[in-house]
């Protein structure tokens, strides 16, 4: 049996504020996108080991969940059972969700975001990825999205996924 964590994000044209190094007193200069077009990424984490499982999709919904799922499913190996602990968004949770035989579902508490390892692993993304650059269309996110997912190495989502109350679970 394995543990993982489960979320996704938005990212597109639209990017965040993030820190800047620049002279105090002046504005420092940025790239502003003002179209909104948008891609998702669905991840799942192993913060024992920094594996990590990764689908951008364009949308959220039950029917992207089940996708996620049933890839995820497919990935594990034949013997393995993975946990998987989300938060309780609708798609999570609706009655046309598809969940493997090989994966079950655990839902955080309500309103505690906080307690899921991959919302540090969204703030990393953001933070080094897609800021500060202006991106043309939405082939042009999915590609950014996948390059960034890409270029996380196990070191380094372990690192992310390190929370101090999971030292206690020996999944």
């Amino acid at each position: 049996m394995t543990l993982w964590f489960q979320d996704e994000a938005r990212f597109g044209q639209k990017g965040r504020v993030c820190h800047r190094w620049f002279a105090r007193g002046q504005r420092p200069p940025g790239l502003s996108d003002q179209r909104r077009t948008w891609a998702h990424i669905f991840a799942a984490v192993r913060p024992a080991t920094g594996e990590g499982f990764a689908l951008v999709l364009p949308h959220v919904s039950t029917r992207a969940m089940n996708a996620f799922l049933r890839r995820f499913g497919k990935s594990r190996g034949r013997d393995e059972h993975a946990v998987v602990v989300l938060d309780g968004a609708g798609w999570h949770t609706a009655r046309g969700l598809r969940v493997p035989r090989n994966v079950t579902l655990v839902l955080l508490p309500a309103c505690s975001p906080q307690l899921n390892p991959v919302e540090r692993v969204w703030l990393y993304l953001r933070e080094r990825h897609p800021s500060h650059r202006l991106l043309d269309d939405h082939d042009a996110i999915v590609d950014a999205l996948c390059r960034a997912w890409n270029a996380l190495t196990p070191a380094r989502l372990r690192s992310l996924a390190a929370y101090p109350y999971l030292e206690a679970v020996s999944i």
